[in-house]
């Protein structure tokens, strides 16, 4: 499991709350999982959700952490350096994902709608997969994506409608 999805939840938690932190949430995901495999449905063929699941409330453990990163993003488009290729690669296309104007909307949106956000967005869940993943009704996956686009939408403007 850890071979298969480590790539993904790390790159999710990149995206969320950066390299200074990715390396530590990613393998706490798994030690997390680990350490809670008796909970995990085995009749699920994919831990995919489970996964994000705990990575998602990792990155909430983190507090404002997450809005402050956003917030920071908004006020300034320089990146810092980073070592490997792989990072830079994360790097350039969190870069071009996340424009000021985009940060400074995450920045806004609770952390609940930006969960499902970025579940959607960044990790590519389905609205069934976001909710495994949170524990929440897939109306209310449907309904907090909703909102959190229409924040953003009124933050970016009509000529950035990516999301």
């Amino acid at each position: 499991m850890f071979d298969r999805y480590f790539g993904t939840i790390h790159r999710y938690v990149y995206m969320r709350l950066g390299e200074s932190v990715a390396d530590d949430l990613a393998a706490e995901t798994f030690l997390r999982a680990f350490r809670q495999r008796d909970r995990y449905d085995i009749g699920r063929p994919d831990a995919r959700a489970w996964l994000y699941g705990i990575a998602s409330n990792l990155v909430a453990d983190h507090g404002r952490g997450e809005a402050r990163r956003y917030r920071a993003m908004a006020r300034s488009a320089e990146l810092p350096d980073v070592a490997n290729h792989d990072e830079r690669v994360v790097q350039r296309v969190s870069a071009e994902v996340m424009q000021p104007r985009l940060a400074a909307g995450l920045a806004r949106l609770s952390a609940g709608d930006r969960d499902v956000l970025m579940l959607v967005a960044c990790a590519q869940l389905s609205y069934e997969e976001v909710a495994e993943a949170l524990d929440i009704p897939r109306g209310t996956v449907g309904s907090r994506l909703n909102r959190a686009r229409k924040k953003l939408r009124k933050v970016i403007g009509p000529h950035e409608e990516a999301l």
